[in-house]
């Protein structure tokens, strides 16, 4: 599930009234009034409209990019137009920016009943997740419809991923599918990363690594992290084509200079290895902590194997064992497989807590487990022998193509057949009778 961030707002149509030739009542409202809060209005949605609001594409803002000022500019707006429904939606989106739901949600309830496809764009997040007031994804997915039939792109979005989760809706892969693409072609860069992994995923649609490809490019160069990371992922596996490892460090370092964790440790490994980039161990190992120590699993591995083979940093074996136990626990086979084998060559060895991660490894179907278990059951460690499941589970590892498991295959295979029957010798009939 991608994360959802408050979306920019729907401006409702404020129109600036010009009184040309109209008397006007003294003490109802004067052409200079007016005009103030005109002014304020506009002042307002400068600084806390979206660039998804109609009149707003050149001038509108992220969430993240809204200021404090856009607060003190809102609250005059609405003292000034108690009434304007986009003053409460903007206030209450710039309170939210900041994160003063307190204040922000009578607004957003007031400006969403007014049928703000801002407000309820959201409030509608905000009851998905759950975290500033009690969560209600029913309620939240019907705000949600409503802002997305409005066309506001990031509640098309936000829409698109209850769809994807199966989250106060029933799980629907191809609505996620049609609302994803509204929002992308609106030019909502995050949407664009979306369609991008369903394309790329098949899910909701035939998969075309072609299409992905096009919106993870669209994607990144509206400066989407995530984007740049799958985009990145392509050019480094050659899925178009031949790998262009130059061209994937690119956009790795664009999407870990954002604080994209996967990203970090993607670009550590091919500066580690000189890939498509001047090597750089030591900048590897500080990418690589960077990422392990904010829980990133295969960060955690990688700086777990230079830890146990002593690259680049001192060889530390206890070190390369809470990294390992680490990833092992976030579901990381592989580094439940190495922790086993650690566990195994230890002086004494550890044969429980070898059997125990190994045999995790083996059950998620990592390769490196199904060999390793075969070793403990081949050599009774810490188990009976057992010849016939080290042939097992030696198999299953040479399935997943592992070379040593296919190597010990065939290696117990050959010793557990029976030897050949001794020839015998045929004489001729002449002989026997001699």
């Amino acid at each position: 599930m991608q994360q959802k961030p408050h979306p920019a707002g729907q401006r409702n149509g404020h129109m600036k009234q010009a009184l040309m030739g109209a008397l006007v009542i003294a003490g109802l409202i004067s052409p200079s009034s007016g005009a103030n809060a005109g002014e304020a209005l506009d002042a307002c949605g400068r600084e806390a409209a979206s660039q998804y609001e109609p009149g707003f594409a050149e001038t509108g803002r992220d969430t993240l990019a809204i200021a404090d000022e856009a607060i003190d500019l809102c609250r005059a707006a609405l003292e000034a137009q108690p009434d304007s429904i986009a003053a409460m939606a903007w206030l209450g989106r710039a309170l939210e920016a900041r994160g003063d739901t307190t204040d922000a949600l009578p607004l957003l309830e007031t400006a969403a009943a007014g049928g703000s496809p801002l407000a309820r764009t959201i409030l509608g997040d905000m009851l998905l997740v759950g975290e500033a007031l009690d969560r209600d994804a029913v309620r939240g997915v019907q705000l949600l419809q409503a802002a997305a039939a409005a066309g506001f792109a990031p509640a098309q979005n936000s829409l698109a991923l209850a769809y994807d989760d199966g989250d106060g809706v029933p799980e629907d892969d191809g609505e996620a599918v049609r609302w994803y693409r509204l929002a992308a072609l609106q030019g909502l860069a995050r949407a664009e990363t979306n369609l991008g992994i369903m394309y790329a995923d098949a899910l909701g649609i035939e998969q075309d690594p072609v299409a992905a490809s096009a919106w993870f490019a669209r994607a990144a160069e509206h400066g989407d992290m995530q984007a740049q990371y799958r985009l990145g992922s392509l050019y480094q596996q050659g899925v178009l084509g031949e790998p262009d490892l130059t061209r994937a460090a690119e956009l790795f370092q664009s999407a870990s200079d954002q604080g994209y964790l996967l990203a970090a440790n993607a670009l550590g490994y091919l500066k580690q290895h000189g890939y498509g980039t001047t090597p750089d161990p030591d900048g590897a190992v500080t990418l690589y902590r960077y990422a392990a120590d904010q829980g990133i699993a295969t960060a955690q591995l990688n700086l777990g194997l230079l830890y146990e083979d002593g690259e680049v940093v001192p060889q530390d074996r206890y070190m390369a064992r809470q990294l390992y136990r680490q990833a092992a626990a976030s579901g990381l086979a592989p580094a439940a497989a190495n922790l086993g084998r650690l566990y195994l060559t230890d002086t004494p060895p550890d044969y429980l807590r070898a059997l125990e991660f190994t045999e995790a490894a083996a059950a998620a179907g990592d390769p490196v487990g199904l060999n390793n278990l075969g070793h403990v059951y081949e050599y009774g460690l810490g188990v009976e022998p057992d010849p016939m499941r080290a042939l097992q589970f030696y198999a299953r590892a040479a399935a997943e193509g592992y070379g040593i498991g296919a190597d010990n295959l065939a290696r117990l295979t050959a010793a557990a057949a029976p030897p050949p029957p001794k020839p015998v010798r045929i004489y001729a009939p002449t002989k026997l009778g001699n």
